[in-house]
């Protein structure tokens, strides 16, 4: 079964209340979805499987451990999730990156998907699905279910907010799915939007409307 993880480190809690304030810019924006999708990961990462192995220091020889187990690929929700790239890189700087474009029709709520790019051994890496927001959940199942098709056994969703609707929308479709997020907030609005939430996080990273 699928767990939800709340981080609620100081760093963390700072940071997503200068990404909520309407009066933060772009630039600062950016850089805090960055460093909270870096501390995400760094939770997220918590169980990796590790082994021994021996290695030799400049003094001796030492038997030390280092992850092993399936290499971890990361799963770009576009566009508001490219924001998350660069910061998850910077913890795993080895993982491979795919992209699935999604976006929400407005009038269904449901996601229309247009793009996808992975890894070619997909099949063979565990998934960091990376997108900011947790609305409705419909765009995250719907890259989940595209993973599946492909074969990935293990799948974590990295967000920065979701709200209750869209964690129980993920764990109805996919329960073996962890959820590691910043917040979960109250709700969400008829156009879909969270509540409080920060707004559109695509358009406040690259100054669209």
């Amino acid at each position: 079964m699928g767990n939800v993880h709340v981080m609620d480190h100081p760093l963390i809690v700072h940071k997503l209340s200068l990404m909520r304030d309407k009066y933060t810019g772009g630039k600062e924006f950016r850089e805090a979805v960055e460093e909270i999708s870096s501390l995400l990961c760094y939770e997220a990462a918590h169980d990796f499987p590790m082994k021994e192995v021996e290695i030799e220091t400049p003094i001796t020889r030492s038997k030390v451990r280092v992850i092993s187990g399936k290499k971890i690929a990361l799963v770009t929700i576009l566009r508001s999730g490219i924001g998350m790239t660069n910061g998850a890189l910077r913890l795993i700087p080895n993982a491979k990156v795919g992209h699935v474009g999604l976006y929400r029709d407005p009038k269904t709520m449901q996601p229309v998907d247009y793009y996808c790019k992975l890894p070619s051994d997909i099949d063979r890496r565990d998934a960091f699905v990376l997108d900011p927001m947790l609305g409705t959940g419909g765009t995250a199942i719907e890259a989940i279910r595209m993973l599946k098709e492909r074969g990935v056994e293990r799948i974590k969703v990295i967000s920065i907010l979701a709200v209750p609707e869209s964690i129980q929308a993920i764990q109805a479709a996919y329960p073996d799915v962890d959820i590691y997020c910043a917040s979960i907030d109250e709700t969400i609005n008829a156009e879909g939007y969270i509540i409080p939430g920060m707004g559109d996080a695509g358009d406040r990273m690259y100054g669209t409307k």
